[in-house]
């Protein structure tokens, strides 16, 4: 029988899995709308504006010492309009009041807790903080917000002014992009930070950065720097052999806590596995290493079972706490094992496996729990038990399944079934690019599903976009990183079918940003279009971080663009936004890896390859399966319109064309010519 709950405020309304979870605390809740601000205003309240997401560990530890509790409420319902956002539908008021909180204390993360003037001006910030600190400090800033309002309105306006401060992007000193030994130089001052032993950085937490990790599989591919590569082969080998990789489902989680990539913050994110995937895909091209294609393979499948809803879009993320077998809810428990229950389950393959996957003080975590883990590879372990690697490799794959099934068993990690445009974009990227590397013609499939669904429910007829969708419900209005996101997709689809269609879309949306986006005096995009409100501060996202920056996205799509529209302005709009940047980059390179990414097509000069005639796509499989980075493909089986295809398609003869710049080498008419030229 189910028992009606005591307290219940405004969140019940929203669709936001995380903002669903505080629906029933005490405190009187409000989603971030513009008429909460008005009633705070009204009423003379401060705001307290709490910020979190739904598979945050310690934002579930907040919720229950504080946001549960009748005495903590009391106090925050007296004082403050509450206001609670997940992160992840308002990455605009996030980027905001993450920005005050590292200017207030030099730090950040979730929770993200702010106190802010009616008008949403900030003037304190914390992230996690205990019941006893929380009830005594809340009590002093409404005291001194009665007491001495002028104090607390001088400190919200620095604030505001700095806030506005570290959103300028300074003038370029010169009017120039990067040149070659701009780029070594970046890169050479950037890896004094790298593990050369471990991958990553020298340090922990570590996380995984497949924005960095890309750029620089493509740097040292164009410079041949066989330093820099080893540097990024071992980062990738290093965390397929972690226990950040889940070994039995496929997948990554966020990061690990330790150097060793060993133990996890458990909770599995829609975004980093879409970029892992299209990572691993480029570096199985660039190899034919066995284990990158396993991982593109295993992460697909983990991200199908249990990510992807019926009507082909994607979920956002698997929360880190699942219960334990003791009804806990405790981190990591749906993924951790003891020996006793290994040696039970697996029997005679138990040592084979406890060798394989280190159930030895290696890989031991807390308790009596181990974390899987790797360190030796498929060779080593073969030899130890006298096998071939092939009956090993099927002897584990056994072991995995059968552990898998004992897994499906426990209670589930909580699933945040929201769908965010930008989210779903980057993994239809993904399934591209595995299908144009691996070959699997399921994977472009399911990104074709995935496209449909997303148009389907997020584009409206005015052109523009919604940035989340639940049970056929859209609430907030798209951002850049959703614009500039499906761009990308739609170009990378593009390449691999030929279809003109979605160079079409993609120049569309491109044409909406533009127009209700981009800002004239800087050269760059807003991360807001401007019909929506604005508090605080109209944002500009320039830096690189775990997600490209969606300016940095967006400056590569004109790029290309540009390629296949030069009678358009997009490559002048692209240009303007690097030398905007030239400083920033040469700055702080490991904030700007995807703007270099963008640079290395600039430097080494881009090659279209245009491919027309029957076998067309035939052609452009075999040569685009390859790890060609500066590449763009174009192509037509019988006709098209875009410029690099006219007087080029010969209905009875396939052709190659290598061009740079529009201007073509003369044709060749075998894969095996155009690959020596590339």
């Amino acid at each position: 029988m189910k028992t009606t709950p005591e307290h219940t405020n405004a969140l019940i309304r929203e669709t936001s899995p995380y903002l669903l979870q505080h629906a029933h605390n005490p405190v009187n809740w409000y989603a971030w709308k513009p008429e909460v601000l008005d009633n705070a205003k009204k009423e003379n309240k401060l705001l307290l504006i709490s910020i979190g997401y739904a598979a945050c560990h310690w934002c579930h530890v907040m919720e229950n010492e504080c946001f549960e509790d009748e005495e903590v409420a009391e106090v925050m319902n007296r004082y403050f309009v509450n206001i609670k956002i997940d992160r992840e539908e308002r990455p605009d008021v996030d980027h905001i009041y993450m920005d005050a909180l590292q200017m207030m204390t030099g730090s950040g993360g979730w929770p993200l807790n702010i106190v802010a003037l009616p008008d949403g001006r900030p003037f304190w910030g914390a992230t996690y903080v205990r019941k006893t600190d929380w009830m005594k400090v809340l009590k002093q800033l409404a005291a001194l917000y009665s007491t001495d309002k002028s104090k607390v309105l001088e400190y919200a306006a620095q604030m505001e002014e700095g806030l506005h401060n570290i959103n300028i992007i300074p003038s370029p000193e010169r009017d120039e992009s990067l040149s070659k030994n701009d780029l070594k130089t970046a890169v050479k001052n950037w890896s004094q930070y790298f593990d050369t032993f471990l991958g990553g950085y020298k340090r922990a937490p570590k996380f995984m950065m497949p924005v960095n990790l890309n750029f620089l599989l493509h740097f040292a591919t164009l410079f041949q720097d066989s330093v820099t590569g080893e540097y990024v082969h071992t980062t990738l080998r290093r965390m397929a052999y972690g226990g950040i990789y889940d070994h039995l489902g496929g997948g990554f989680s966020r990061y690990a806590v330790d150097t060793k990539w060993h133990v996890p913050h458990f909770e599995k994110m829609l975004y980093d596995n879409a970029q892992l995937i299209s990572l691993y895909a480029k570096a199985y091209a660039s190899t034919k290493e066995p284990l990158y294609k396993r991982v593109v393979e295993e992460s697909i499948s983990f991200v199908n079972r249990e990510l992807r809803c019926a009507n082909g879009g994607f979920y956002s993320s698997l929360d880190a706490d699942s219960t334990d077998d003791q009804g806990h809810l405790k981190e990591g428990a749906y993924y951790v094992w003891t020996e006793k229950e290994l040696k039970e389950i697996l029997q005679e393959d138990f040592p084979l496996f406890r060798d394989y996957y280190n159930i030895n003080s290696y890989g031991h975590w807390e308790e009596d729990f181990y974390v899987l883990i790797r360190d030796h590879t498929d060779e080593e372990i073969a030899q130890k038990h006298n096998l071939k690697v092939s009956d090993l490799i099927s002897r584990l794959a056994k072991c995995k399944k059968t552990l898998l099934t004992k897994r499906e068993l426990r209670a589930r990690p909580r699933l945040d079934d929201k769908i965010l445009t930008s989210w779903n974009a980057l993994m239809i990227k993904a399934l591209v690019e595995a299908y144009r590397y691996l070959g699997t013609e399921e994977y472009l499939d399911q990104a074709l599903e995935a496209i449909a669904f997303i148009e389907s429910s997020v584009l409206k007829d005015d052109g523009s976009l919604y940035h989340n969708h639940k049970e056929g419900k859209n609430s907030i209005e798209g951002f850049l990183e959703d614009y500039a996101s499906l761009i990308s997709a739609y170009l990378e689809l593009y390449e691999v079918s030929f279809e003109e269609p979605w160079a079409k879309k993609a120049r569309k949306l491109s044409n909406y940003c533009i127009l209700h986006f981009w800002d004239k005096k800087s050269g760059l995009f807003y991360f807001t279009s401007d019909t929506e409100e604005i508090t605080v501060r109209r944002s500009y996202e320039t830096a690189d971080n775990v997600i490209p920056a969606s300016n940095s996205v967006m400056a590569l799509n004109l790029f290309k663009l540009a390629l296949l529209f030069p009678e358009e302005e997009y490559g002048e709009l692209a240009e303007r936004m690097l030398q905007q940047m030239r400083e920033s980059i040469l700055e702080n390179p490991n904030s700007h890896a995807h703007w270099m990414h963008f640079s290395l097509l600039q430097v080494f000069q881009v090659k279209e390859v245009v491919i027309t005639g029957k076998s067309a796509l035939e052609y452009a499989r075999v040569i685009a399966s390859e790890y060609l980075p500066n590449t763009l493909f174009a192509g037509a089986v019988k006709e098209g319109s875009l410029s690099l295809l006219k007087g080029r398609i010969l209905p009875d003869k396939t052709l190659i064309y290598i061009c740079e710049n529009g201007a073509c080498q003369l044709p060749v008419a075998t894969t095996e010519e155009a690959l020596a030229i590339l």
